[in-house]
């Protein structure tokens, strides 16, 4: 028996049944107090924001960049995986924050500039290779700026990029989600 078929009695299985109330709900909620451009962060098993902070986030970087590289959660934490997007950026850009908080961290990780905003609502965001604008404290607003693009080669090579990142405690959400801009996935009917 499978969590989304019918046993062999044509009854509904109880992960079935609870997968399908949280998809309906998700459907109803999605439908009535999010744009349709909304998507709904999350990763592997991970946490999703509200509808209401979702509407609250825009692209760190302005114009609204082109996406190089996606995110592709790993399946277990310790294994490969694009914890972020990776941006088209050029050197000396300003990056900005994506959503209200203050930067709660600045500094190099393995040779590149790397800033963290801390979000209201418990979310944080990464961003690198960049170097910082303002102090570690600093409350910062939507579009605020936060740091600028370095120029450290990175795996975007020859391009300039600038990877973002967005975890609520240990768990990478996709960036792209809070932009409206997730990829749509399609699954089989049972």
């Amino acid at each position: 028996m499978s969590l989304l078929n019918p046993d062999d009695h044509g009854a509904m299985s109880i992960g079935s049944a609870l997968l399908t109330a949280v998809l309906a709900t998700a459907s109803v909620t999605s439908a009535s107090s999010v744009p349709a451009t909304s998507g709904t962060p999350g990763s592997a098993g991970g946490p999703s924001p509200s509808p209401t902070t979702s509407a609250r986030w825009a692209w760190p970087l302005d114009p609204p960049p082109e996406v190089v590289r996606r995110f592709d959660p790993p399946d277990q934490p310790w294994l490969p995986g694009h914890r972020g997007v990776d941006l088209a950026a050029t050197v000396g850009q300003s990056v900005t924050a994506p959503a209200a908080g203050r930067i709660s961290w600045t500094g190099v990780i393995a040779g590149r500039g790397v800033v963290v905003v801390a979000h209201d609502g418990g979310l944080r965001s990464t961003f690198e290779p960049a170097a910082a604008a303002a102090p570690v404290g600093t409350r910062v607003s939507l579009g605020d700026r936060v740091g600028v693009v370095a120029s450290t080669p990175g795996h975007c090579a020859p391009r300039t990029c600038l990877h973002w990142g967005v975890l609520r405690g240990e768990t990478y959400l996709d960036p792209l989600a809070f932009v409206g801009r997730a990829p749509v996935v399609l699954l089989p009917l049972p």
